[in-house]
């Protein structure tokens, strides 16, 4: 018997019965319906502790039929039983003597799946008792779930179950009360056995009178519901056959299949008993399969510990097992399995891959049973049909696709030959010909050779335009990576990863030459499909959304852009790791973006951990490392710290020359960067010359209106007037503002550099009004867009100031002198105050005197703080 060591219910009240019945139910131990008081009260009135030969040890668990008991045996063997203590209401003759006939009937029973009864008796006041095999198990559904086993395995263990009731009833005996509470699973060697408790206990005590059934005379019934058959519940029925039993073994199958009761029974006491008997008799239970896909709520549960999905457990169970098991629960018992036998054998079939009886068998069914028996001679055979009937049509697929792969083959090597392939004996100069004019004929000619197949033609086009993007050569990019998009929009979609890969390339391109509103546009739409497409983590998207972040920066939206940075930084810290070289890339810039805003502190440690961590991961000489190494120069130079930006501007120089030669944008950029700082050191010869080789590599490579091109044009006429060339460096700043107004637009922050720079040009030069018109003008423009805060607003206003002074308007500049002190002023500018010939006038002024005590104050703290 089971260990169940559930507290038994109290029986001296009406309150305790309810409770009793309650528990059962839930239990599933539900049985006939008597009065459950006589076998408590036979023990508690004699203070038993033994009853025969069997000292009781414990209640193990109280149920419709009668207590339990785990009790010892001593003589003739030491064992533990469980005794069982019948309750039969009324112990008259007519039940004693039925009792004891069936007693033997049920001693003789022996096989594997049944637990043996050895003894039976009574008490002194005559109450019933089988002495029964110990069988410390588990619910058979309980263990199923509890080992999460699969369906086959499940099967496997019932047919066992089905074995152990064809024996009993071989011995002419019905179990009649058959359930997962009744049908214990044990380890024997390691292996699931199961062992039926409770054999033909029922029919033992069940009274009957003048033929009448117990149900008849005690208004209950012998069973429990959800498990007992039709005809258990039927009045009508005067007796029962083994295919009663056969009905429970169909439900008991239902409850391992699928984890539902065919009929649910949870309020069967709360409607009428004749609308249950109704349902039983009159209504079928859905299918397996169909109870599993109906009740969803629960089906991924118990799915779950069937090993498998909701879905995979209903095609499981559609068809074969719907079947057999539909078969064992039909309402007619004539139409049921007539043995235990026959339902175990069915179920047998099936796990052989055999024809089931249960299902009618059209010829379909019997080819489908044959061709899953014998899977390995059917595949062989139909491997063999299938490939002599399918060896033509593969011959002509194959020829077809290796034609076409031989005419791309050919078209690419063709191509690639006429790459290196020179027409004219007068254009090879030996060994001389280069890379770059290997790429230079090669997408001349992409046209006509690659003409039948656009996809590759697209694919040479966005490689050759990345090639020549990479060599600073934007202009021959741009033509490339527009016809490679425009190949992919006609061939490939707009949407396709590959397509929005050349437009995100293009709008790169279109920034670095400066067409900024068309590279913002086409950004925007490329992140917009991208996030659409591929999900707003991916690494493309997250490309695109740097560019535009970089686009936006020289455009001077620096918030927009700063959010755009952070955004991408640290999704690639989550996706691709703190050290990837992209989520490295994402530092640089954010970084950049940072120094651009005036916040020199934060940018200088975000380019240090990021130039510390390049040359640990790419190198010392990787470019990315190079370009940690600028952007940290120049966040130095703007903090004052003008050795070290010198420093660390000289040896980037000599590596970029050295390994992107010396006429690379980068290379160039680097030249412009290090004259502004030998500038600001009054190295004014060296930094001069540096600058007028820079602009002349620009002009020749890059064009007069190139951003770079005209960077570098602002930085030499700012060199020339520092040198005290003011008619030259006048001329150059007149030039550089009109393209910048002319490409970049009126308030853009390198249009507002270069009206600040001729200004002071104009106040150097004596022309005071136009200088303090200018001056003004780009304060106004920088206090909108900036703010007041700004260094390069502070900057604007200390202009002013100077103009003001020379013009000798002491307290105008007085006032915008302690607005620039106050508000954003680099604080290395303390000295530079100190020693302004544009501020001389006011040296004499006490106001001065403590202004420059202020900024020094101001600069200390500032350093105090670095």
């Amino acid at each position: 018997m089971s260990d169940r060591n559930d507290p038994a219910p109290t029986l001296d009240s009406q309150n305790a019965r309810t409770k009793l019945d309650r528990r059962a139910q839930a239990s599933g131990d539900v049985g006939m319906t008597l009065d459950f008081a006589p076998a408590a009260e036979a023990v508690a009135k004699h203070d038993l502790k033994s009853i025969g030969p069997y000292h009781l040890v414990r209640k193990l668990g109280e149920g419709g039929m009668g207590q339990v008991w785990l009790a010892e045996q001593n003589a003739p063997l030491r064992r533990q039983i469980a005794l069982k203590l019948l309750k039969v209401g009324t112990y008259d003759d007519s039940v004693l003597q039925r009792f004891y006939s069936e007693r033997q009937s049920l001693a003789i029973m022996e096989h594997p799946s049944i637990a043996k009864v050895f003894d039976a008796g009574a008490t002194p006041d005559g109450q019933p008792y089988f002495v029964m095999e110990y069988v410390p198990g588990v619910p058979i559904t309980d263990y199923c779930d509890q080992k999460r086993m699969k369906v086959r395995e499940r099967l496997e263990l019932f047919i066992g179950v089905c074995e152990g009731v064809q024996h009993a009833h071989q011995k002419a005996i019905i179990h009649r009360d058959l359930k997962p509470a009744n049908i214990l699973v044990v380890k024997v060697d390691g292996k699931p056995v199961p062992r039926i408790i409770d054999f033909g206990l029922a029919k033992a005590v069940t009274p009957t009178i003048d033929g009448q059934t117990l149900f008849t005379q005690a208004g209950g019934w012998v069973g429990t519901p959800g498990y007992m058959s039709p005809e258990q519940a039927d009045p009508g029925v005067a007796d029962v056959d083994t295919r009663t039993d056969v009905y429970s073994l169909g439900a008991v199958l239902y409850v391992l299949l699928t984890g539902f009761l065919p009929f649910e029974t949870q309020g069967w006491r709360k409607q009428r008993w004749d609308e249950f008997l109704r349902r039983l008799r009159e209504e079928d239970p859905p299918c397996p399969s169909t109870k599993v896909g109906t009740e969803k709520a629960s089906s991924k549960a118990m799915a779950e510990v069937r090993g498998t999905e909701p879905k995979q457990l209903i095609s499981l169970l559609h068809g074969d097992l719907d079947w057999i098991t539909m078969k064992a629960l039909e309402r007619d018992c004539a139409r049921r399995y007539g043995t235990p036998s026959e339902l175990a054998a069915d179920v047998g079939r099936y796990l052989k891959h055999e024809a089931v009886t249960a299902r009618p068998a059209g010829t379909g069914y019997r080819l489908q049973k044959y061709v899953r028996r014998h899977r390995m001679g059917v595949a062989v055979a139909t491997g063999l049909v299938l490939l002599l009937a399918g060896f033509a049509a593969m011959q002509g697929v194959q020829l077809r696709q290796t034609t076409r792969e031989r005419d791309r083959a050919n078209r690419i090597t063709d191509f690639m030959t006429g790459m290196f392939k020179v027409s004219d004996p007068s254009e090879a100069r030996g060994n001389s010909i280069t890379a770059r004019e290997i790429l230079d004929k090669a997408s001349k000619d992409i046209d006509a050779g690659l003409a039948k197949d656009p996809e590759v033609q697209a694919q040479m086009m966005y490689v050759m335009g990345n090639v020549y993007d990479n060599l600073g050569l934007y202009s021959r990019a741009h033509f490339l990576l527009e016809r490679s998009l425009d190949v992919r929009r006609r061939v490939l979609g707009p949407s396709n990863p590959e397509t929005l890969k050349s437009m995100g390339d293009l709008g790169s391109t279109l920034s670095s030459e400066g067409h900024l509103g068309q590279a913002e546009k086409l950004l925007r739409e490329t992140i917009d499909f991208q996030r659409r497409v591929l999900g707003p983590d991916h690494p493309n998207t997250l490309s695109s959304m740097e560019r535009l972040a970089n686009t936006l920066v020289t455009e001077s939206g620096y918030a927009e852009a700063e959010k755009l940075h952070r955004q991408t930084l640290e999704a690639r810290r989550r996706v691709l790791g703190p050290e990837h070289i992209a989520t490295l890339s994402s530092m640089h810039n954010l970084g950049m973006t940072l120094r651009l805003e005036g916040r020199y502190i934060e940018a200088e440690k975000l380019h240090g951990e990021t130039l510390e961590a390049r040359r640990r991961v790419l190198g010392p000489e990787h470019p990315h490392t190079l370009a940690s190494m600028r952007d940290l120069a120049v966040t130095l130079e703007e903090l004052g710290r003008l050795p070290e930006s010198e420093k660390l501007y000289r040896e980037a120089l000599d590596m970029e020359r050295r390994i992107l030669g010396p006429e690379h944008p980068q290379t160039v950029e680097l030249m412009d960067d290090l004259s502004t700082t030998l500038l600001a050191e009054g190295h004014y010869a060296e930094a001069e010359k540096l600058s007028r080789d820079a602009l002349e590599i620009d002009r020749r490579t890059l064009g007069a209106e190139d951003i770079s091109t005209m960077t570098i044009m602002s930085n030499l006429a700012n060199i020339l007037t520092s040198e005290g060339h003011y008619a030259e460096g006048e001329k150059l700043q007149r030039e550089t503002l009109e393209a910048r107004r002319r490409v970049l637009g009126p308030v853009h922050r390198d249009t507002l550099e270069s009206m600040n720079n001729l200004g002071n040009t104009l106040t150097s030069e004596g022309h005071y009004a136009d200088a303090e018109k200018l001056h003004r003008e780009t304060l106004e423009v920088r206090r909108r867009l900036l703010g007041p805060e700004h260094p390069e607003t502070a900057s604007s206003t200390y202009n002013l100031a100077c103009v003001e002074a020379r013009r000798g308007n002491r307290d105008g500049a007085l006032e915008l002198l302690r607005q620039a002190v106050d508000h954003g002023l680099d604080p290395a500018m303390d000295i530079a105050i100190d020693n302004d010939l544009d501020l001389k006038s006011l040296h004499s002024d006490p106001r001065f005197d403590a202004l420059v005590a202020h900024a020094r104050e101001r600069a200390a703290a500032a350093q105090k703080k670095q």
